[in-house]
């Protein structure tokens, strides 16, 4: 396979880790095998069976980090983000030269990873988002000091087999989680309250989700069809003095506007705290 993968390790093939770690399977691209690890032998037992996947259960297998960290060229970290000192310090000692480590944890600086490390590994930060599942995830990717355009180079690919890449500068990464990170939640609670307002206009539960949820499906869709801006779509369903156009209304006098940009304050606001140790 010419454009498979180099060896892979997860340690902490969590919700995060373990969206991106089914993608990649589903891609096929995974060509030289994944190693995963999670703490319990039940969340191990979750990823046995996928192809390439070699699943590990630290409470049957102690080393199990630092056995796949030792035979990965990559080796992506989804841990906690308070477990990942430990972990970096656990892991370094058996790390090859020229083992790429990429960080999935939010909030834990790219200084962290090369001051453990050493500043020769080279190091990539990365904030993906839940849709790698279904190969529709958004992921930021900021680089260290040692991450060489090559090594760069790579780990887009890795992440480009589930979804789409924006490279930052770190700077940049936790303002980027309050958008693509985030972002899925507020498309589902949008849904949610849409289903509500459609219950309450009296259809059925199960008319009212159909509704909501295969209409956002279908919009975004169309939009990734059309390549058109969405102001551009929004006007074409918006007929003058129609009723599209009196709802439109009600929802920019609500100042949706100034709302996500609150909300996304809020998550950067939060973000910092977090960074911070609080």
């Amino acid at each position: 396979m010419p454009d498979s993968l180099p060896s892979l390790a997860f340690l902490g093939a969590g919700s995060m880790g373990g969206a991106i770690l089914r993608g990649l399977v589903r891609s096929g691209l995974a060509g030289g095998g994944i190693a995963a690890t999670n703490r319990s032998a039940a969340k191990a037992a979750e990823l046995e069976g996928l192809a390439g996947v070699t699943s590990v259960a630290l409470e049957q297998q102690p080393t199990g980090n630092a056995d796949a960290a030792a035979s990965a060229d990559i080796v992506l970290v989804g841990v906690k983000p308070a477990m990942v000192p430990d972990l970096l310090r656990e892991i370094a000692p058996h790390l090859r030269p020229g083992t790429i480590v990429v960080s999935l944890a939010a909030g834990v600086t790219i200084a962290t990873f090369e001051g453990i490390l050493g500043e020769e590994i080279p190091v990539l930060r990365s904030m993906p988002n839940t849709p790698a599942l279904v190969g529709k995830a958004v992921t930021g990717l900021a680089a260290g000091s040692a991450a060489t355009p090559e090594a760069v180079a790579l780990v887009r690919r890795l992440f480009e087999t589930v979804g789409t890449v924006v490279e930052v500068s770190e700077d940049r990464i936790d303002a980027l989680s309050t958008i693509s990170g985030s972002g899925p939640a507020y498309v589902y609670l949008l849904i949610e309250e849409l289903t509500e307002a459609a219950i309450g206009k009296g259809f059925s539960e199960e008319q009212a989700r159909l509704m909501a949820e295969q209409t956002f499906i279908g919009a975004t869709a169309l939009l990734e069809a059309s390549g058109d801006d969405p102001a551009e779509l929004r006007r074409r369903v918006t007929s003058p003095k129609g009723t599209t156009e009196r709802a439109i209304a009600v929802l920019q006098g609500a100042h949706l506007a100034g709302l996500f940009a609150e909300a996304t304050d809020a998550a950067l606001a939060r973000a910092k705290e977090l960074a911070a140790g609080a």
